[in-house]
């Protein structure tokens, strides 16, 4: 099948890479490019330029291209590019056949933002812009509780290159059923929300997971996902137990500081600056310091 080599790899750690600024508020392309280096050194397979990580909302279309451009050139052929698009259908379109010309293998479609979406819309929507790429890979980002395994299933029919499912609801129970109704060898299942829920999806079908503290401290997200794979859920809840602070801290209202925690750590290791674009704001002086004692408990920081 055209597909099975990169569906493969979303069996694996999908990371979704910050996206570093200069001090002029500009995109860090030598600073991208060391951090999508670094990701690729330690073994990560797939890289996701202008996921939520890479706070893709805040980002011009512009620099979104360049984002990409980075990540394929740094990817070469040792990996594969998973380029996220979305807005409107044109401008989603017009995103993926860029990622399509400059060598990019996938695409995943974010989670649509607009306030009014019906079940038929949603189908519509991902079905345009899966059709105007046939040759790219399609995961489809899943945020939305109310999308079931038929609707799924439906565009999956429709559509071949619909290969994955980025599932970022969070109830394993309704990810199991959604999975099996959809089909659960038809799609590569990917957990979308990260080390603290891969165990839990892993068990119920989930395959593979996406990672924003891969950018940090990368081992010990491979490492989980080794044990997962293996069936070793013991060692990969060692791992859970290690990780659990930072992935908490991310997490603590409502993900207000999701991104920023992650940039706070890269700047204490010396990799990027730690600033972040509104509406996220940059970590206050007490997380700051909870970042500085996590990565020491680590033995990562200097």
């Amino acid at each position: 099948m055209a597909f099975d080599r990169v569906r493969a790899r979303l069996a694996g750690v999908v990371a979704i890479p910050v996206t570093p600024f200069d001090s002029g508020g500009a995109v860090d392309r030598d600073a991208y490019v060391r951090l999508i280096d670094r990701l690729l050194g330690a073994g990560v397979e797939v890289v996701t330029p202008n996921g939520n990580t890479g706070e893709f909302y805040a980002l011009t279309e512009a620099e979104a291209r360049c984002c990409v451009e980075l990540a394929v050139r740094a990817a070469g052929t040792g990996a594969s590019v998973l380029a996220g698009v979305g807005h409107d259908v044109d401008t989603a379109v017009r995103a993926a056949r860029h990622a399509r010309e400059l060598g990019a293998e996938m695409i995943m479609v974010h989670q649509p933002a607009h306030p009014y979406i019906s079940a038929r819309g949603w189908v519509d929507y991902h079905r345009a812009i899966a059709a105007a790429v046939p040759e790219l890979g399609v995961v489809l980002y899943l945020r939305d509780p109310a999308v079931d395994g038929a609707r799924l299933a439906e565009l999956g029919a429709a559509c071949p290159n619909v290969i994955g499912v980025k599932y970022a609801v969070p109830d394993p129970a309704r990810f199991a059923a959604v999975a099996r109704d959809a089909g659960l060898s038809r799609f590569a299942w990917i957990a979308g929300l990260a080390e603290l829920a891969a165990p839990g999806y892993f068990a119920v079908g989930a395959t593979g997971f996406t990672s924003g503290l891969v950018n940090v401290d990368p081992a010990a997200s491979l490492a989980m996902f080794g044990a997962l794979e293996s069936g070793n859920f013991g060692g990969a809840m060692r791992v859970w137990e290690r990780i659990r602070g930072f992935e908490e801290l991310r997490a603590a209202a409502a993900s207000a500081d999701n991104v920023s925690v992650v940039k706070e750590a890269l700047a204490q290791l010396g990799l990027c600056l730690p600033a972040v674009r509104p509406p996220s704001s940059r970590l206050d002086e007490p997380g700051r310091a909870r970042v500085a004692a996590l990565l020491r408990d680590w033995n990562l920081a200097a």
